[in-house]
């Protein structure tokens, strides 16, 4: 059909003229209600968007001092997010003179994550970070 057809037809019936496939040969097009296309898709976008799982990423902080009953705490909290499908940020805050004690602080949160009893796996290993170092950890997903 003609450009000018297709154009003059699409106004007769109060609709728009949308080209589908400018590539194709001969270009494709449709007569549509272009508002009514434009809304449909904003709202499957927003539908699909709140399907989504949302995935939290929660944070502990312990120190080279930490008690081992309040890391056993802290070890909790942490199975605890595992649990309810969140991924965990260990935070190992070195202060003072503890910055001289690398080793230290990562042998601390190595213990740590090997005392969690939930199955989870290591999303982002043992790295330095301005005030000491950190791990990112998240439950198996199967």
């Amino acid at each position: 059909m003609k450009k000018f057809d297709a154009i003059d037809l699409a106004k007769s019936r109060e609709l728009d003229l949308v080209e589908v496939s400018p590539k194709a040969n001969p270009p494709v097009c449709r007569m549509m209600d272009y508002g009514k296309f434009q809304y449909k898709k904003a709202r499957e976008a927003k539908q699909s968007k709140a399907r989504q799982k949302k995935v939290e990423v929660k944070e502990i902080r312990v120190g080279i001092r930490t008690d081992e009953h309040d890391l056993a705490f802290k070890k909790d909290q942490a199975e605890k997010f595992l649990k309810k499908g969140n991924k965990v940020k260990v935070d190992i805050i070195l202060k003072g003179r503890e910055k001289a004690h690398q080793g230290l602080a990562r042998e601390t949160l190595k213990n740590f994550n090997e005392k969690i009893e939930v199955p989870h796996k290591i999303e982002e290993d043992i790295k330095r970070s301005p005030r000491g170092f950190n791990i990112i950890i998240a439950p198996y997903s199967n």
